[in-house]
């Protein structure tokens, strides 16, 4: 049986994220980068790709399918020793719509969920967004600062975290992959302000981005 789209996305960016332990502290960028090029090239060949480590190849703007990748998100943290925010990003664009995605953690060691009363924002540990402060302040949250979007998108997902609030820029292979796990799991996620994401743009810069749990998304944008 042929391997499907989700299935790829998983396998891919777990196998990247195994090199990427492996390789460790090297140039895992490119390493990473090569990995998952010449795996797509043989399993999705007729598909575009746009990542953060290739040039922008516009020929995707005209592909139903785009895959959307992060070959290593958190590059500060996987160069620090004993560090476990970096990620691996896998999506897939088809015809508008984010249809499949895996976010690989291989650092990341399970912690038991400790219950928390007041809601946990998870934001940037270099670039915070100025108003995160704000935010918590305004719901009685506090601020916890983290690596990788893909880490700290994963943190919401697995219930260590209520919400992941950005602001001041990333690009598609920042979010594409956290977006559809997220939603995946049935978390809200969209521009901060409440408006819908868009992929596969012409120029993949997102100005910010909102993941966090339903019930929370009317209070936050």
């Amino acid at each position: 049986m042929a391997e499907t789209d989700s299935g790829l996305a998983r396998r891919l960016a777990t196998e990247t994220g195994r090199l990427l332990v492996r390789v460790r502290p090297g140039n895992g960028d490119r390493t990473a980068q090569i990995f998952l090029a010449a795996q797509l090239a043989e399993h999705r060949p007729d598909d575009a790709v746009l990542s953060e480590e290739a040039p922008d190849d516009l020929r995707r703007l005209t592909a139903d399918r785009v895959w959307i990748i992060d070959p290593l998100d958190g590059s500060r943290e996987y160069a620090e020793p004993g560090r476990t925010d970096w990620a691996v990003h896998v999506a897939l664009w088809e015809r508008g719509e984010l249809v499949a995605g895996a976010v690989a953690l291989p650092a990341h060691r399970p912690k038991p969920r400790v219950p928390y009363r007041r809601p946990r924002i998870v934001v940037s540990r270099t670039r915070p967004p100025a108003f995160a402060r704000q935010v918590a302040e305004a719901i009685g949250g506090v601020l916890v600062p983290m690596g990788s979007a893909g880490a700290k998108a994963m943190a919401v997902v697995r219930g260590e975290a209520d919400a992941y609030l950005h602001a001041g820029g990333m690009y598609e292979w920042d979010s594409a992959a956290p977006v559809h796990v997220a939603r995946a799991a049935g978390l809200h996620a969209s521009r901060a302000d409440g408006r819908p994401l868009h992929y596969n743009q012409p120029d993949p810069w997102l100005p910010d981005l909102l993941i966090c749990r339903p019930e929370l998304a009317g209070v936050l944008t």
